[in-house]
C-alpha cells in the first residue's frame, strides 16, 4: 500500500502522456485501473524515476494488438477474470526481479490466446429486432453494442371478418433468450370503431328469427275460406262460374218453395 500511496504524487503530465499517447480505451484499459498498472511498475522500476515512465510505456505499447478487440459480450466476465489473474502474475514476476521488457509482451500474448478461445460474436439477422445473442463487448470505448437494426419489424396486415377470431403470430428468425418472453398487442383506438347502435339491435333480432322455431301451440291452422271470400277474390266470377251460381240459386228457391208449400197443407189433407 505504501508503493501506492508514493504513486499517487505522480505528475498529472506524466499521467496524461501515458493515457494519450496510448492506445485509448484498449482492452487494457477496459480490464485494469490505473493504480493497479502504476503499482506493477513501481513494483518493477521503482517509486520514481525514469525507469518508471519508461515502465508504463513499455506496458501500454506491449497491449496495442488488443485495442480493436470485440468478443460476445457473455464472455466479457471471463476476460475480466484473465485480466485479474494476468494482474497478479505480473506482481509476482515484478517481485521476483524480472524484466518488464520481458513479461509486458508475454502477458499480451497469451491474452490474445486467451481471447481465441472465447465464444465468437453471433452475427445479426436482418431485417429487425433486438438480438440478445448478437451482443458484443467492443475495447474500443469499453461498451456492449447490439445489431444496428431497427427495432421496429415491417408491419403485417390481418384481415378479419367482423365477429370472426382473429389470430397473431410472433416469429422471428433469430434465437430468443431461454428465460419467459411476454408479448403485448398494441391497437389504434378508432380505426376499426364498433358498429352503430342500431345495427348491432337489428343483427341481434335477425339471429333471433334464424334460430326460432315455432312450437306445437303455435302451429297455424290451414285457411278455409268462406263463400264470400271466394267470390270477393279477382277472377271468381267466371262465365261457367255465373251459371253455376244460378243454377244453384233456382235450385235453393225451389226447394224453399215446396218446404213452404208442404207447410201449408191442412194436416187431413197430409193424412190422406
Amino acid at each position: 500500500m505504501a508503493l501506492l500511496a508514493q504513486g499517487s504524487t505522480v505528475p498529472s503530465a506524466l499521467v496524461a502522456l501515458m493515457v494519450f499517447r496510448g492506445p485509448a480505451w484498449a482492452c487494457l484499459f477496459c480490464f485494469t485501473s490505473y493504480e493497479e498498472r502504476v503499482r506493477i511498475c513501481q513494483i518493477f522500476a521503482g517509486v520514481e524515476g525514469p525507469e518508471l515512465e519508461k515502465c508504463q510505456k513499455a506496458f501500454i505499447t506491449a497491449f496495442k494488438g488488443l485495442l480493436d478487440i470485440e468478443i460476445n459480450d457473455y464472455e466479457r466476465n471471463h476476460l475480466h477474470d484473465a485480466f485479474t489473474q494476468m494482474t497478479h502474475s505480473l506482481q509476482e514476476m515484478a517481485m521476483a526481479q524480472g524484466s518488464f521488457k520481458v513479461a509486458f509482451p508475454n502477458a499480451a500474448k497469451k491474452m490474445q490466446e486467451v481471447i481465441k478461445k472465447l465464444k465468437e460474436v453471433e452475427a445479426c439477422i436482418p431485417p429487425c429486432g433486438v438480438q440478445e445473442a448478437s451482443r458484443s463487448f467492443r475495447c474500443r470505448g469499453c461498451y456492449s453494442d447490439v445489431c444496428e437494426l431497427s427495432l421496429d419489424c415491417p408491419v403485417q396486415d390481418l384481415t378479419v371478418t367482423r365477429g370472426q377470431q382473429a389470430k397473431f403470430s410472433c416469429s422471428v428468425n433469430f434465437s430468443l433468450p431461454k428465460e419467459e418472453i411476454t408479448y403485448s398487442w398494441k391497437f389504434a383506438g378508432g380505426v376499426t370503431g364498433a358498429p352503430p347502435r342500431g345495427e348491432t339491435k337489428l343483427q341481434v333480432s335477425f339471429r333471433k328469427v334464424l334460430d326460432w322455431a315455432p312450437r306445437e301451440a303455435e302451429m297455424i291452422e290451414s285457411w278455409r275460406p268462406s263463400l264470400g271470400e271466394l267470390l270477393a277474390s279477382s277472377g271468381a266470377l267466371t262465365p261457367s262460374n255465373q251459371c253455376l251460381l244460378a243454377a244453384a240459386a233456382a235450385l235453393a228457391s225451389a226447394s224453399a218453395t215446396l218446404v213452404v208449400c208442404f207447410r201449408a197443407m191442412p194436416l187431413n189433407a197430409q193424412r190422406k
